[in-house]
Formats: C-alpha cells, sequence, structure tokens
C-alpha cells in the first residue's frame, strides 16, 4: 500500500486521485486536522503498486498438505527444540508412551510453544524464551485424558508456562540449546511470582492461601508474548478460563461470566486435584491469571511480576516501544470475539543509563482502550484513545467500579463503559521498525454481523467472519502518547478462488497463489519486513479450498505485496517468530501438530509422535532472511 504525509506535494496528491481515490472521499476518511493525510487508499480500492517488492527476494511457496515444513527454494528448516527435549539437569529424554511422570516433565521443553523471544549474550551465544501455552491430553497422556490422577495434573501443570534455554552457534551455523547452561529454566503453574502495580493487594487478589494479595503461583495459557528494551520477557496470559471448574454450586456473577468461566469443567480437571482451580472454594483464584508476566532470562532466580496495570485480559502479545518523549508504550490485544485493542503510556520515562530503574517502568501508567471511526462503507478513518481510569469516562461505583484496582481487574467491563470498538478478535500487534505504523491481526468473529453489540463496522467490515484482516494505525504526529490516530486495513483475507465478492475474495493484494485465513501471529524483522502467521481453517475445503495447511507469510507493507514463505504440517499453527541480530536464522514455532483429528508425525517421520517444536530457518548460502 502507498502511504503519503504531511510533506507530499500537491502533484503527490494528484498522482493518488488518479489511482481511483478522491480528495473528497480521503478527506471525509481521514479528516484535515493535525493527523494530515496518511494512508492514501486502502487494499480494495487500488492495485499493488509493485508486484516485485525490493524487500522480498525470495520465490514464494505454494500451499501444501503435507505433513512437513516447506520454505522457499535456497533455504533449509531444522529442528532445534521440540515438546519433552530434556533441558534441566537430571532431565530424561523424550518418551513418546506419555508414560513420564510430571516430575520429568519439570525438567523437559514444555509443550506448545507460541511466543518467543532471543536474548544474545554474544555473537554465538544466546538465550531464547518460549512460551508454552496449553497440552494436547492426546498426547500428553497414555489413556488420553480418560482417567487423570494428582500426578497427571501436575504434569500438564508443568508443561504450561515458559521455558528459558541457552542455544550456542556452532562452526557449521547452526544454532544448538545448551542442556548444560545454567540459564536454562522452566517457569510453570507452580512457580512463585510477585503481584505488583495498583491492584496489587486489592481484596479481589486476595485467598485463603495469600491474604495480601500480592503473592501468587504460576502462569498460564501463556500464548504470544514482547520484550523489553531493558533486557526483560513479558508472557502473557490468555485463556486461563479454561483451568477453573466447581465442585460445588455457585452463582458466578456478570463480572467473572465476561471473562469465560463457567461452572462446569472444560476439560482439564485441574479442580480435582488442585483445589485452588476450585472455584466454589477459591472464587479470587482466577483474579491472579490474565495478566502480562515480566521475567528477567538472565536471572534464574527473579522472581517473574504480574503487571496489573496493563489489565486483565486475555492477553495475546505485548508489543512494546519507547515513545519519542522517553515514555513506555505497551500495544495489547484482547483474544476473544468482540473484545479490543488496548495502549499501556508507563507514568514514568525510560532511561537508557539505568537499566535498573527500567525494571519498575510497567509498575504504573495509564490504561486506554481503542475507538475506531469510519463513513459507511469505509476501510479507513480516524480512532481515538479513551483513558480507563477511574472517576473518568464514566468508570465509577455507579457502573459497577470500586477503584482503579476493579478497573483493572474487570478492565473488559470498563473497555464497555467507556465505548471501546468491539473487534475480531484482537491477536498480536507489531510495531513497524520506522516506529511508525502499528498493525494488529483481527483473525476472526463468527459473531460479527450477528450479535447486537458486534456490529460490522468500518475495521471490522464482514459479518461472520472466518477469513481475518489486518488492521494499521498510526498516531498523530507519530507520537504513540497522543489520544488520536488514523487507520486502514493493510489486508482482508479471503478466497478469490472460491467467492467473487470483494469482501469475502479479499483485498487487492490477496490472489490463488498467496490467498490465506486467520492471521495470527506477526513480526517485523529489523528491515521492515512483516511476517504473518496463520491459525485457521485446514480443512482445504468449502470457503477454504486451495489454503491448505497453515503457513507463513511475508509482506512489504509500502508496496502491499504479500508472498508464501513457508507451510506448516498437518494439524498445525505456525507461530512465535525470532531473529538473531545478523539477520541469518529465523525460529519459528510449529504449535499443536496433529490436532483435530488430523495425522501428523512431525518433526520425526515414521509413526512417531506428533511434537510442537521450534525450527530454525536459514538460507543456504548464509545470506539474510527474506532478501
Amino acid at each position: 500500500m502507498l502511504e503519503i504525509n504531511k510533506e507530499d506535494t500537491p502533484s503527490d496528491f494528484e498522482t493518488l486521485i488518479e489511482q481511483g481515490l478522491s480528495r473528497r472521499s480521503l478527506l471525509k476518511g481521514m479528516g484535515t486536522s493535525a493527523l494530515g493525510l496518511f494512508f492514501a487508499a486502502h487494499p480494495l480500492s487500488k492495485a499493488i503498486a509493485s508486484a516485485n517488492s525490493a524487500l522480498l527476494g525470495f520465490r514464494a511457496v505454494p500451499a501444501s498438505t503435507a505433513d512437513n515444513f516447506v520454505v522457499p527454494q535456497g533455504y533449509v528448516a531444522k529442528p532445534l527444540i521440540s515438546w519433552g527435549d530434556p533441558i534441566l539437569p537430571g532431565a530424561p529424554q523424550f518418551d513418546p508412551s506419555g508414560e513420564q511422570n510430571s516430575a520429568a516433565q519439570a525438567r523437559q521443553f514444555g509443550d506448545n510453544n507460541d511466543g518467543m523471544s532471543l536474548f544474545p549474550l554474544s555473537e554465538t551465544r544466546a538465550l531464547l524464551a518460549v512460551n508454552n501455552e496449553y497440552i494436547n491430553k492426546e498426547y500428553l497422556y497414555p489413556h488420553k485424558g480418560e482417567a487423570i490422577t494428582a500426578d497427571d495434573v501436575l504434569k500438564a501443570q508443568y508443561a504450561h508456562g515458559v521455558s528459558i534455554v541457552e542455544i550456542r552457534k556452532r562452526r557449521n551455523g547452526h544454532w544448538q540449546v545448551e542442556q548444560s547452561s545454567t540459564f536454562n529454566r522452566r517457569i510453570n503453574v507452580a512457580t512463585p511470582m510477585q503481584i505488583t502495580g495498583p491492584a496489587a493487594g486489592h481484596p479481589l487478589l486476595r485467598t485463603r492461601s495469600d491474604d495480601s494479595g500480592r503473592s501468587a503461583l504460576g502462569t498460564v495459557g501463556n500464548c504470544a508474548n514482547g520484550m523489553t528494551p531493558w533486557g526483560t520477557y513479558l508472557t502473557c496470559e490468555e485463556n486461563f478460563q479454561y483451568y477453573f471448574a466447581a465442585s460445588s454450586p455457585v452463582e458466578l456473577n456478570a463480572m467473572q461470566r465476561r471473562y469465560g468461566l463457567v461452572e462446569e469443567d472444560e476439560g482439564s480437571h485441574w479442580f480435582l486435584h488442585d483445589e485452588r482451580f476450585d472455584l466454589s472454594k477459591h472464587p479470587n483464584e482466577t483474579n491472579r491469571f490474565g495478566w502480562v508476566v515480566e521475567v528477567d532470562p538472565q536471572n534464574p532466580a527473579d522472581v517473574p511480576r504480574k503487571r496489573t496495570a496493563l489489565g486483565r485480559m486475555a492477553h495475546e502479545n505485548a508489543e512494546l516501544v519507547i515513545n519519542s518523549d522517553g515514555h513506555v508504550v505497551v500495544y495489547m490485544g484482547d483474544d476473544a470475539r468482540g473484545e479490543h485493542i488496548y495502549k499501556f503510556v508507563s507514568q514514568d520515562r525510560y532511561n537508557p543509563g539505568n537499566q535498573r530503574d527500567n525494571r519498575n517502568l510497567l509498575e504504573n501508567g495509564t490504561l486506554y482502550v481503542a475507538r475506531f471511526h469510519a463513513e459507511p462503507g469505509e476501510l479507513h478513518g480516524t480512532g481515538e484513545w479513551i483513558e480507563l481510569s477511574h472517576g473518568k469516562n464514566g468508570l465509577g461505583v455507579d457502573s459497577g467500579f470500586a477503584d482503579q484496582a476493579a478497573v483493572l481487574i474487570y478492565v473488559r467491563a470498563a473497555a464497555t463503559v467507556v465505548g471501546g470498538t468491539t473487534m475480531d478478535r484482537p491477536e498480536w500487534i507489531a510495531v513497524h521498525p520506522d516506529n511508525h505504523s502499528v498493525f494488529c491481526t483481527l483473525t476472526n468473529n463468527r459473531h460479527r454481523g450477528v450479535r447486537e453489540n458486534q456490529p460490522v463496522d468500518g475495521p471490522n467490515p464482514r459479518a461472520e467472519n472466518h477469513y481475518g484482516q489486518i488492521v494499521r494505525w498510526q498516531p498523530e504526529d507519530g507520537n504513540h502518547n497522543s489520544d488520536q490516530f488514523v487507520w486502514d486495513l493493510f489486508v482482508i483475507a479471503g478466497n478469490p478462488m472460491v467467492h467473487p465478492d470483494t469482501l469475502y475474495a479479499g483485498s487487492a493484494n490477496v490472489n490463488a497463489d498467496n490467498m490465506f485465513n486467520c492471521p495470527d501471529g506477526i513480526g517485523f524483522d529489523a528491515d521492515g519486513r512483516l511476517w504473518i502467521q496463520t491459525d485457521g481453517e485446514f480443512t482445504n475445503d468449502g470457503d477454504f479450498l486451495g489454503m491448505g495447511n497453515n503457513q507463513m507469510l511475508c509482506a512489504d507493507t509500502n508496496s502491499g505485496e504479500i508472498r508464501r514463505f513457508a507451510t506448516g504440517p498437518k494439524g498445525c499453527e505456525l507461530t512465535g517468530l525470532a531473529f538473531t541480530p545478523d539477520k541469518r536464522t529465523m525460529f519459528v514455532g510449529v504449535q499443536h501438530p496433529g490436532s483435530e483429528g488430523t495425522i501428523s508425525h512431525f518433526p520425526s517421520g515414521g509413526n512417531s509422535k506428533p511434537r510442537s517444536t521450534v525450527m530454525m530457518i536459514q538460507r543456504e548460502d548464509g545470506g539474510v532472511i527474506g532478501t
């Protein structure tokens, strides 16, 4: 997509008009205030500016239904680490029978790896922090989850959380896990943690085991991630609600139900053997999950901190930028249908000369929710950030919030009160290296246009949306602390081979060679390539005919061109990515191969059990990834 700014000349503007966008429609969508002119056109109103992007130097791979990991010609992909690989002293090798006990899993790499970040130690050494989101009962247990014991619950809990491993570069250029490293660490559902920030100590966070409301046990549902310039890892708790159930009748209130809590067991059976997950006995335990957790990967003794100032939700990732004024800004999506996009702005400023003090920057600040505006039928417009502070914008006792802690603990309800825009499952958010443009994947929403509180609107233009889209915005004057922004849709996923209508065929930068559904993970490399990972339908039939397995694509956000870079094995999603500083190795996660009844033997082949795996991708000639 072509971009313009306030410095564009009149002749440049006339060129844009010739490409099919009238001055009247542009100004109607963008306004003529200090926001200036931002996106010249949205994908449905113009052809792709260039089909030969200088950023994208690889030959696209076709869609695939094979049970392997496919990369472009001239590239090689190898497993780095898989679920069950030993990473701590005394850990046994992976046992495919499922008979290993909880003590073994506690010392092995966790299951269903998701978001990840790389922390370089030198040119040949680095720490890789990887989320382990959940487990697959059919593969974790020999009984496939039909007869859960107390040790089975522990085994599942130890497979969750975060795995931190040291990796080293060998003479052949490949990276390898160092099992003997003292940096290696497992963080799981039993790891002691601190609750910090404005909600710490609040009665809603107090339990029988912690009457202070400041000490928690563990992290769960660790989906995507973030990292800070002061060297810490941000792991984000997403779907914690599935681990709770009630052993006796309990009446859940509206706030609890807003977070998806139900009395019935969702299948984990944890409440049967770990009392703190019993809603009827420990109702406040749920409030201690759904946070962004800050971890120091270089200090194995570090106590992780749950940062309540960033709000409680089904966190997808936490994209952190240092604003021009020094304030830390964190963008976050709440991954549920009809939920919202948020922004946190730190109270204090980043000080590159004092990294110790920076460790407290996520302790206090202001949280906002996004409201998008658009004229009817327009796919671009303006937006504003609405403050979520007690005593402002209707957030008070009368609306159900006794104090700021309650606003943060029940931030979903607060976002509704102030009028945040309901979105099509906001997932990962990524900021372009130029620090100007922000991108968020909106993966799908079967409720859009069906439920009254989720109408079809600007950034969510389709009813019963099953393909997804990526929204892009730019803050006013490049200031991430501003409460104003302009937005458009960078891409609308679809299937032009099935649907003749524009909205479901996809935007102009989607074609038969790169079509996809349900964009999920995204991230930029240092050169500005946007990497897009999918977690959608892999039936390869009906609306999804020709799309094959889940995939990873690469986009030039200036030209709008998108090419498919990799395809995953059967039943998986591709999620999580990290680069070495020299840009010559990419790490990508393959999560849950063999899910939903598919038959997979990835990564070992033969008749082996499928295992979630971090893949290492390099060019055969040692060059920069993507060129």
